[in-house]
């Protein structure tokens, strides 16, 4: 499987408030701001990664068309990220927040700058990123790491397995 080059998966990811309206919302302004949402994941529920916290994460998975380069991607979603409320703490690379979204891949494109990489470099060794992937592209080839990311999810160290919430209950969420 090949994701065409205007084509870019992200993933968004929250777990402090209203966890399905922030969703929600980020989806919304991805709309608005980045493009069409061709594609998107059920949501799926699992604790934090890299650090502690009692706050579980919700996370989806969405493939988007759009028409912006990857730096230009970059900076709307920054923008989508600070109008829902997530603040940039440069001391702590992980934390609780309102909203996070990540950009996993922009088409078969490698980016790799001091602001910028793509593929995202962690969707190997996250077992929540890589659940909702496979949902979607699981035969997609790794730009880099060059396996599909089905088997890169069967050899996925992390052992947090993330759960599908149930679509009639998302309101209890």
């Amino acid at each position: 499987m090949v994701l065409k080059k205007n084509e870019v998966v992200l993933l968004l990811g929250t777990n402090l408030g209203n966890r399905i309206a922030f969703l929600e919302e980020a989806k919304r302004q991805i709309l608005d701001k980045v493009g069409a949402i061709l594609k998107k994941s059920g949501i799926y529920e699992s604790a934090s990664w890299g650090y502690t916290s009692s706050n579980k994460f919700l996370n989806q998975v969405l493939i988007v068309q759009l028409d912006s380069s990857p730096f230009e991607l970059l900076s709307i979603t920054k923008k989508v990220e600070n109008t829902i409320g997530k603040t940039s703490n440069s001391k702590i690379e992980y934390s609780d927040r309102p909203i996070d979204i990540d950009i996993l891949f922009y088409g078969n494109q490698i980016v790799n700058s001091i602001d910028l990489v793509i593929p995202h470099p962690e969707i190997q060794n996250r077992r929540f990123t890589l659940v909702p992937l496979c949902e979607l592209i699981r035969k997609y080839q790794h730009p880099v790491l060059k396996l599909n990311l089905n088997a890169l999810l069967i050899d996925c160290q992390d052992k947090v397995v993330p759960r599908l919430i149930d679509s009639d209950n998302i309101d209890s969420y």
